[in-house]
Formats: structure tokens, C-alpha cells, sequence
């Protein structure tokens, strides 16, 4: 028995088309591999098989898995949960992280935090003072700090693309705009879908971590529809080329354990530019990365299947506080200045936003743990749904793909 995922056909080709990064025909299998669906114009009654074969290998020799992952990305520069196994990715080290209190109630929780990365092994951290602080960072205010020297600056499409030649060459085929239509036990003789528009991919099991999709996609196995996603556009500011030099590092806030991603972060990235953010704010679309983009289904199931009216009366004035940064960019200027008081208004221009995918339940908590499914039947017994990931995912993800290892060998006795 083996299962048939059913997506649009097509899609996969006018992905393939415009694929950047220099890595050519993004459906390519490794030489000697069958080709893939939506190679060479077939239609509605191709079928292909997909093995885990390569998977296994993968997770048995590397202890991570470079995961097909049902979601409708443009790029593979979005796929987060990949290892670095070559050199073939420039790394910026020498980028400490210092993570900063600025406020007298801030201290007890960072002493908390440098003491649960003692427990961790987390190497080199110090707690420093206001002196050391500017020592580090000399445009930088802070009561004390967490200095994390081990640190470094990727780049982040370029991990994903050079996972995915590595994928390739280990027998593996990637597949773009694939978005799942369906899924089911596969029949005996080929078929195609039923509206006579999608092609078909079989596979003996099926891993989705499909981010903002994760719990429509879990929903197709029988699942239960909760935890719900709620999505969180984050807006990122970028910092004037000429006020870079106010940053060295990554500059971090205590992080809150009612809100962890709330707080603005000062990142530099690799073309020398510097990143202030993010906020978080309700986006009214799954894939919203415009602040007026609006899809009337999701905003629906945002009110009626998930828990985000009670999220909003419990933190009410955290979301209007939030809201107000993202309308008024002197108001997140002056959260800024906490840490670097030189900046200004002047000094910072509007960036790019990211869309976050909270898994929220029905008494309106934040899912903050990993949340493993398959569904029901024949077909959840084939499954596992990663419907939820801590964050940060990217920078956890070597963690990350070992606990779904051991899951999928677990739950598959592979």
C-alpha cells in the first residue's frame, strides 16, 4: 500500500522556470534518477513513485532529513530546516551576540537565561556590565548583558540551495509550488484527480511541515483541526548604509516568556546591511507580506476555528502596542533607542516582512512545543504531520531534524 498526493498540475513547471541561485531545472532528479511530475508537459494521469529510501539513508548516516515539505514556496531560499553538510556556504564569523537589558526587571530573567546556557553547554557565554558592553558594542546602552562570542552570520537561501543539490545528488527530486490537493490511499491502476486537473505522487510515507499550511494539510489525514494557525506578519526596518557602523553584532532583548519573538533585534546580514526587527502583527492572509493583502477565508478561520479572540482580550494591550509601532515609525524609534540612543528617525528605512506561522489553541495559548500528527485509519498510520516547530526553527534546526528523526524512525519502525 502506498499513498497518493495529488496537487495541481503545472505548478511544478512554471516554478522550475525562473529558478535563481544557479541551480538549473529545480525538478531535476540526481543523473540516473526517473524524472519527476510536471517534467516534459505530462498530464493528469502521470504517476510517480517516492520512496524513502534516500530519507532513510539520510537520517541513519547524517541524523538530519532534508524533508519534501508540502508548501506552496516560490524558491527553495524559504525551506529553514536543512544542515549544512559542505563548504559550499560562506559563513560571517567573528559576529558576536550580546543579548542586552535595558531595564531594571529585565535582569533576573537574563541571569535566568545565562544560567539555563550554562546547563545547556552553550560555550564562552559571560554575563558583562555596562563597561564591557561598550567595549563590544560602543554605541550600545545596556544595564548588563550575555555575551555569546561562538556566533556567525549566514545566508540562509544559499544553505537551502546548496541542501538541495545535495538532496539531488543523493537520489532525491525537488517539486516547487506543489500544493496538496489531496490525500489518499493510491488505487492499483493509474488515475488522475478527480476534477481531471492535478497530477499524482506516490509514496510509501508522507512528512509535511507545511508552516502556515501545516494544519489544512494535517485536516486531509483526518486530523484534528487544532492547533490552529494563526498568521504573524513581522515587519523588518533597515538601517541607513551610512548609520551602520552603530552596529557590530547581533544585538539582542530579553527575551519574554509570554511573547519569545516580541522585542526588536538588530541582526547584520551578509551584504553588510543591518535589519531592525521584527515586530509581530496579525496578517489578514496566510501568505499576507503586504500589510493590505486580505484573503476572506483566512481571516474567518482565524475568528471562528482558532482561539485568537481569547489571545486578544488576554494580551490586549500588547497587540495595540504592536499595531501602534507598525503605523508609526517614530513609536518603534523610540523602543530602538533603549538600546542604540543615536538613532533616528531619519536613520532607518522600511524593510521586508516575513509571515510567522503561530500554532494557536482553542483557549487562545501559544502552542510554544513540538506538536507531532498522522490522522486517522490506514493512511495516519503512512503520516506525520509536523504541525508546529519552536522557534527560532533556522537556528535550530540541526536540533530540530534530529527530534523528527527519531520521530519518523519511531513512528514508521524504520
Amino acid at each position: 500500500m502506498v499513498l497518493a498526493l495529488r496537487y495541481l498540475s503545472g505548478a511544478c513547471g512554471r516554478a522550475r522556470a525562473g529558478f535563481p541561485g544557479g541551480f538549473s531545472a529545480a525538478c531535476r532528479p540526481a543523473r540516473g534518477r526517473p524524472w519527476p511530475l510536471c517534467q516534459g508537459g505530462r498530464r493528469a494521469s502521470t504517476r510517480s513513485e517516492v520512496t524513502l529510501e534516500t530519507t532513510v539513508f539520510l537520517c541513519s548516516v547524517w541524523r538530519e532529513w532534508l524533508m519534501l515539505r508540502l508548501e506552496g514556496w516560490k524558491a527553495l531560499g524559504y525551506f529553514k530546516n536543512w544542515k549544512v553538510d559542505k563548504m559550499s556556504v560562506t559563513v560571517l564569523s567573528g559576529t558576536e551576540m550580546l543579548i542586552v537589558a535595558v531595564e531594571q526587571e529585565e535582569i533576573p530573567r537574563l541571569q535566568a537565561l545565562y544560567e539555563r546556557g550554562l546547563q545547556n553547554g552553550v560555550q564562552g557565554l559571560r554575563l558583562i556590565q555596562q563597561e564591557d558592553i561598550k567595549k563590544k558594542e560602543p554605541y550600545c546602552r545596556g544595564l548588563m548583558a550575555i555575551d555569546c562570542p561562538y556566533t556567525g552570520i549566514v545566508d540562509y537561501r544559499q544553505v537551502a540551495l546548496s541542501f538541495a543539490r545535495d538532496f539531488q545528488e543523493a537520489g532525491g527530486f525537488v517539486l516547487t509550488n506543489f500544493e496538496v490537493k489531496d490525500l489518499e490511499m493510491a488505487k492499483e491502476s493509474p488515475s488522475g484527480s478527480k476534477d481531471g486537473e492535478g497530477e499524482e505522487v506516490q509514496c510509501q510515507y508522507v512528512v509535511t511541515c507545511a508552516g502556515l499550511y501545516s494544519d489544512r494539510i494535517s485536516e486531509l489525514s483526518g486530523c484534528n483541526p487544532d492547533p490552529q494557525i494563526v498568521p504573524f506578519r513581522g515587519d523588518y526596518l533597515l538601517l541607513k548604509p551610512e548609520k551602520c557602523y552603530l552596529v557590530k553584532g547581533n544585538i539582542y532583548p530579553v527575551p519574554d516568556s509570554r511573547f519569545p519573538f516580541l522585542g526588536v533585534h538588530f541582526t547584520p546580514r551578509m551584504d553588510g546591511s543591518i535589519w531592525l526587527g521584527p515586530n509581530a502583527v496579525l496578517a489578514f492572509k496566510r501568505e499576507g507580506y503586504k500589510p493590505f493583502d486580505f484573503s476572506a477565508r483566512d481571516v474567518m478561520d482565524v475568528i471562528i476555528k482558532s482561539g485568537l479572540i481569547k489571545l486578544v482580550f488576554q494580551n490586549f494591550s500588547y497587540g495595540v502596542n504592536e499595531m501602534y509601532k507598525a503605523c508609526f515609525l517614530s513609536a518603534t524609534v523610540k523602543h530602538l533607542q533603549k538600546f542604540i540612543p543615536e538613532i533616528t528617525v531619519s536613520d532607518i528605512l522600511r524593510g521586508p516582512a516575513g509571515v510567522r506561522a503561530q500554532a494557536l489553541d482553542r483557549d487562545g495559548n501559544l502552542v510554544e512545543d513540538f506538536v507531532f500528527d498522522g490522522g486517522v485509519g490506514d493512511i495516519g498510520n503512512r503520516i506525520l504531520h509536523v504541525r508546529n516547530a519552536p522557534s527560532p526553527a533556522a537556528t535550530s534546526s540541526l536540533a530540530i531534524s534530529g527530534m523528527i528523526a527519531d520521530e519518523i524512525q519511531q513512528r514508521f519502525k524504520l
